[in-house]
């Protein structure tokens, strides 16, 4: 019986009771059926009270129950939050910090109740604030995480360099509400930056991998180069006429970074699902070891740009576009029965613009080589160098 039923029901007893008040009033007789059946009914609605109230009781028990284990379960989490052994840091949507960790608390030698309400900003040294407060406005809600490279500076102003990954929470509208960040001392990596990096395991080492998937756009950092460890990366810029210039690709164990370029407008895209580590240029500058591992992936970078200004520089489209199709085999060719496939989808306009000619015309000349039995397409568009 639902709540409505119960009140009307309650509300009938009422009435038939307060009928037998003014009838017992009045009269000097009661007729013999009106008290059986008024406290019949009341024994009724007082046996359907108490199953209620049972009821009600159990409720509140579960409820009960559920709250306790609510609770022990937020403070788990509280407890994870607190004891992490790297710096956490809950701030709103301005950077105003909202909740700070043990560690966090550590690393900028602040007491927790001087840190809670103040912007992350006050932080940073005053030379370094304007460029921190435009990373923080570039925080969107389409992102997964951001790492930043920044100085932070403790209250007793000693100064320290710093990563700190962001994680963007939405509010019901797709705005960003909350932002949560990992703070991290990096000098921890500049000291183990003696040892050897031989592998791309060891880029990986104590540092996040950030993911990107097909057709994003890869933000770029002047303080950050990117290491890429799985995927490919197309580099390009624009020209006055707004069109797209191919002017690099970074495959798997290749770096690229907009510190490594000096074009004013330069763009990062993924062009197939990445993984990427940021390696700070600071980290390069106090690890020997580090640099030593590096140059010769620059050097990659750079012989690259090369072949790619000595493409643009032939006369005939025709080379151009053969030198470029090598180029594209040797670097992100993987072998596959009777040829080479490339392992990422190069659009016509990709092609085109790498060799300084129209569309139209890679349209033809691919068309062309086609016929001759010289490249196919896969299903996926990819292009084949037939052996």
């Amino acid at each position: 019986m639902n709540i409505e039923q119960f009140i009307q029901r309650a509300e009938a007893l009422h009435k038939r009771l307060a009928d037998l008040y003014q009838t017992a009033s009045v009269l000097p007789w009661i007729p013999p059926d009106l008290l059986p059946q008024a406290f019949k009914e009341l024994y009724s609605t007082s046996k359907m009270v108490q199953l209620a109230a049972e009821e009600l009781y159990q409720q509140n028990e579960e409820l009960l129950q559920t709250r306790n284990l609510l609770e022990a379960e937020r403070q788990r989490y509280q407890d994870l939050f607190e004891l992490a052994p790297d710096g956490y840091l809950v701030t709103n949507a301005q950077g105003i910090i909202q909740e700070a960790n043990r560690a966090a608390v550590q690393l900028l030698n602040v007491s927790k109740h001087f840190l809670v309400g103040k912007p992350i900003v006050n932080f940073i040294p005053i030379e370094e604030r304007q460029r921190f407060r435009g990373e923080l406005i570039q925080v969107s809600p389409s992102e997964r995480v951001r790492e930043i490279l920044a100085r932070l500076q403790q209250r007793d102003g000693e100064i320290f360099d710093a990563a700190l990954t962001v994680a963007v929470v939405q509010d019901q509208h797709g705005s960003p509400s909350v932002l949560r960040w990992l703070v991290r001392d990096i000098s921890e990596r500049q000291r183990v930056g003696s040892s050897v990096v031989n592998n791309q395991d060891d880029f990986k080492q104590n540092r996040h991998v950030n993911k990107y998937a097909k057709g994003e756009t890869i933000p770029l950092n002047p303080l950050v180069t990117w290491y890429v460890c799985q995927g490919l990366v197309k580099l390009s810029t624009y020209c006055e006429t707004g069109e797209e210039v191919l002017t690099g690709l970074a495959a798997e164990s290749m770096v690229f970074g907009s510190n490594l370029t000096s074009l004013p407008i330069y763009q990062a895209t993924a062009l197939t699902d990445v993984e990427l580590v940021s390696i700070y240029i600071a980290e390069i500058a106090v690890s020997p070891s580090l640099s030593h591992t590096l140059l010769p992936k620059v050097n990659q970078r750079l012989q690259q740009t090369e072949f790619f200004l000595a493409i643009a520089g032939r006369r005939r489209v025709q080379d151009r576009l053969y030198y470029l199709l090598q180029l594209l085999k040797q670097q992100v060719g993987q072998p596959v029965p009777g040829g080479t496939r490339l392992i990422a989808r190069f659009t016509h306009e990709d092609i085109a613009s790498a060799c300084c000619t129209t569309r139209v015309t890679i349209t033809r000349l691919l068309g062309k080589l086609q016929q001759e039995g010289v490249i196919s397409f896969d299903p996926k568009k990819h292009i084949i160098f037939r052996d």
